[in-house]
């Protein structure tokens, strides 16, 4: 099947090379100019994949992964330039699976494409996973941590799923890259950082008194399910 992309972004250049660079590798393109416009698509034509920047007239990229991602499971990139990580971060947060920087390689952004649209669904078989504070529902894309359910975007969760199916054990940045968002990131453990900080927060809180996912420096991520209690 050919894949559908829709691109967002309101700088006629990017979509213009966007359109044709894509276009040329075999996928469907559609273009708007807003979140408003690429709902509007969205009413007849359901992509596999979004592309969308930040900074954009009536609805920016913000709105439109947290409006996105409220209706689909879509993988969302989101374009944002280099200085301004706390959008970036907060993209991730509301919803966004993938960023990459403007400017920006095509060669990078289509791996990234390639890494996206073979994410398999690691809720295909129905499992619910007990392991200590956490109960992980995989067919609904469900975590409660101590009883209260924690939202977690599409890439938060595989990561997630993956630490909590080796608990107590050291998994090396290399691997989380590679088996989460595929081996065209398995050197990117900077990359890896901005998402674990973000799952943390989330599946930590603000007033918790433990942590579930240990920093094993230079070598990668212990989860421990029933928490280690933070020192006084």
């Amino acid at each position: 099947m050919i894949a559908r992309i829709l691109v967002v972004d309101d700088e006629q250049q990017i979509t213009r090379v966007l359109r044709t660079t894509l276009s040329a590798k075999g996928y469907e393109i559609r273009v708007a100019n807003d979140g408003e416009t690429a709902f509007e698509i969205m009413k007849d034509w359901v992509p596999d994949l979004v592309i969308t920047d930040i900074s954009m007239p009536n609805m920016d990229g913000l709105a439109l992964c947290k409006e996105l991602r409220a209706r689909s499971q879509v993988p969302i990139i989101v374009l944002s330039v280099k200085e301004d990580e706390r959008t970036k971060v907060k993209a991730l947060d509301l919803g966004a699976d993938d960023y990459i920087t403007k400017p920006f390689n095509i060669n990078e952004l289509l791996a990234r494409i390639r890494a996206n649209l073979r994410r398999a669904p690691v809720a295909e078989i129905a499992t619910i996973l007990e392991l200590g504070d956490f109960v992980i529902d995989t067919a609904a894309h469900l975590v409660k941590v101590r009883g209260t359910e924690v939202r977690l975007t599409p890439k938060e969760f595989d990561l997630l799923l993956y630490l909590a199916r080796h608990p107590g054990k050291v998994v090396p940045h290399r691997t989380l890259l590679s088996s989460v968002w595929g081996a065209d990131h398995a050197e990117q453990s900077e990359y890896l950082r901005v998402f674990v900080g973000q799952l943390r927060k989330k599946i930590e809180g603000e007033n918790s008194n433990k942590r579930y996912i240990l920093t094993e420096r230079w070598i990668g991520y212990r989860f421990i399910p029933e928490g280690e209690p933070i020192a006084a």
